[in-house]
């Protein structure tokens, strides 16, 4: 995985750099080693906003783009969440690729021996 962290109103330190790369780690395991992730760390300047550290992330899969926004007061809980949610998406993004093979019902089409059957009351 190529992962890409640029910040915006916010200077980006390196205790949140290396907290981001540690739990950004775990996409990793999911994703080819030529994936390009980008994640944007903010802070959003209304004072109207109470959830105003924002972590947004970009994953381009072959053939599909994944984008998340997640937003909180700290932005370590927003790193957080926005990795749990990125996990999710690469979990059913992989499941759906996923050729679903069902073999033969072994119960259709034999009958069952007569000590299984319950006798109707």
């Amino acid at each position: 995985m190529q992962l890409q962290l640029k910040s915006r109103n916010l200077e980006l330190s390196d205790g949140i750099r290396e907290y981001a790369e540690r739990k950004l780690a775990k996409l990793d395991k999911q994703l080819h080693e030529l994936t390009k992730v980008e994640v944007e760390l903010a802070v959003e300047k209304n004072p109207s906003i109470a959830a105003n550290q924002v972590a947004e992330a970009t994953v381009w899969l072959k053939g599909q783009t994944l984008r998340c926004r997640e937003a909180s007061r700290d932005m370590k809980a927003s790193i957080d969440e926005l990795t749990e949610k990125l996990l999710r998406q690469i979990k059913e993004t992989r499941e759906k690729r996923r050729p679903r093979h069902r073999g033969p019902d072994k119960r259709e089409g034999t009958p069952l021996p007569p000590e299984e059957l319950a006798p109707l009351e």
